[in-house]
């Protein structure tokens, strides 16, 4: 751990009840593991009683109530802290009003970073490390969050579900790249680095810094000896800002990976608020996968089937990646066409990142759309059709990762 981690995180835990439905020493065990500290924000208790009337939110539970007293005192700084999360259990429906209305409320009133989430019995620390790491990355790594430029010749490598990307940059210009499926880490960690290397005409020995993201971040980063190694909820947030050329200001960001999705509400190029997952894998890019084989049709061409057609045409039955699957081949045995299907799968996709995850984020122009995903033509239409805006996909926006990654990572340049 650098000097610049080793530094205690607190983070105020704003809760229904975390600490009595048994999780909590997973919640403990996670911010352990990333040094840091839950801290329960201090309250007057006959505030309580009138809280709902500030927030105008008025609540039957006394649990949800102490959340929102508890969310003030973070505001009014009577409790001193660096980070907040928000959590209530996945089966309270007001406990998500709250939670909403909570996060919606301290980004207000506040630069306090926070990420919201919900909670089951089976809850794990290894479930909520990466959304803890990247609340403490952004507590402890603003000012390299900051950077704006790539200098140097660096590299970046992310290692993904099911894509691994590597890119090599000069000077704020992608020289190299490499892109290749996910099968042993390592190994296509490896040749993906090697295909950007060849392609930028530069050797290994040459590069000034490195910097590996995604899901093999801690193998590859340790076994190349990597200078950052970093989480890809602020590496790809990054990423997206700087190939969209909208690094001042507000921007909303949806990163559609291979097997799960984020979004990320972004200021300056900083993440703010963030949310990751969604209902199995059924909003992800396996799903696409699965449909453009059962449609006979590569990955690829996808897209421009799904901008011919009609998701209206297809009844949708259920967001699960099995039964939705099972839904549209359903659909086909019905007559309906393979355009409309492939319509259907692309809103269906972002139908349930906009229900379960644009809830949880304030959604501000522009709208960045990243990731794989983000080459299916039909996914950014249906996205823009569904919200009323426009959506935004940037040149290599597939790339994102790696190229967060070797921008943060040539802070670690000497000039």
């Amino acid at each position: 751990m650098s000097a610049e981690d080793s530094g205690l995180v607190k983070i105020a835990l704003v809760s229904c009840g975390s600490e009595y439905s048994g999780v909590q020493p997973e919640f403990d065990e996670a911010a352990a593991r990333v040094n840091a500290k839950f801290i329960f924000p201090e309250v007057d208790v006959a505030s309580i009683d009138t809280i709902g009337r500030e927030f105008g939110l008025e609540v039957a539970s006394g649990d949800l109530r102490l959340m929102m007293a508890r969310a003030k005192a973070v505001v009014e700084g009577t409790t001193s802290v660096d980070g907040v999360f928000i959590t209530t259990c996945f089966r309270c429906a007001e406990g998500a009003i709250v939670r909403n209305e909570i996060r919606r409320y301290i980004h207000r009133h506040s630069n306090i970073p926070v990420i919201s989430y919900s909670f089951t019995e089976s809850t794990t620390a290894g479930t909520l490390l990466t959304r803890l790491e990247a609340l403490t990355t952004i507590v402890r790594r603003r000012h390299l969050l900051a950077r704006e430029v790539q200098k140097g010749l660096t590299a970046g490598i992310d290692s993904g579900s099911t894509t691994t990307k590597a890119v090599v940059m000069r000077d704020n210009k992608i020289i190299g790249k490499g892109w290749v499926p996910t099968t042993k880490v390592l190994e296509s960690a490896e040749e993906a680095y090697s295909q950007a290397l060849k392609e930028a005409g530069v050797s290994r020995e040459e590069i000034q810094a490195l910097g590996t993201t995604g899901y093999g971040r801690f193998l590859i980063g340790n076994h190349l000896k990597a200078q950052l190694i970093q989480e890809e909820i602020t590496v790809n947030s990054k990423g997206a800002v700087y190939l969209a050329d909208r690094q001042r200001g507000p921007a909303t960001v949806i990163d559609i990976g291979g097997m799960d999705n984020k979004a990320i509400s972004v200021e300056d190029g900083i993440p703010g608020m963030f949310t990751m997952g969604g209902i199995c894998a059924g909003a992800s890019g396996r799903f696409f996968e699965m449909i453009s084989k059962r449609l006979g049709v590569d990955i690829t061409e996808l897209g421009d089937l799904a901008v011919k057609g009609m998701h209206e045409n297809v009844s949708m039955n259920s967001y699960c990646i099995v039964f939705g699957t099972q839904s549209l081949v359903n659909s086909l045995a019905k007559g309906a066409t393979p355009e409309d299907v492939a319509a259907a799968a692309c809103y269906s996709v972002v139908e349930q990142i906009y229900e379960q995850q644009l809830q949880e984020v304030d959604v501000k122009e522009p709208l960045i759309l990243v990731g794989g995903s983000s080459l299916i033509a039909g996914v950014p239409k249906a996205l823009g059709d569904l919200l009323k805006i426009n959506v935004l996909v940037p040149e290599n926006s597939h790339l994102i990762g790696a190229v967060g990654a070797a921008l943060l990572a040539s802070g670690y340049v000497e000039e």
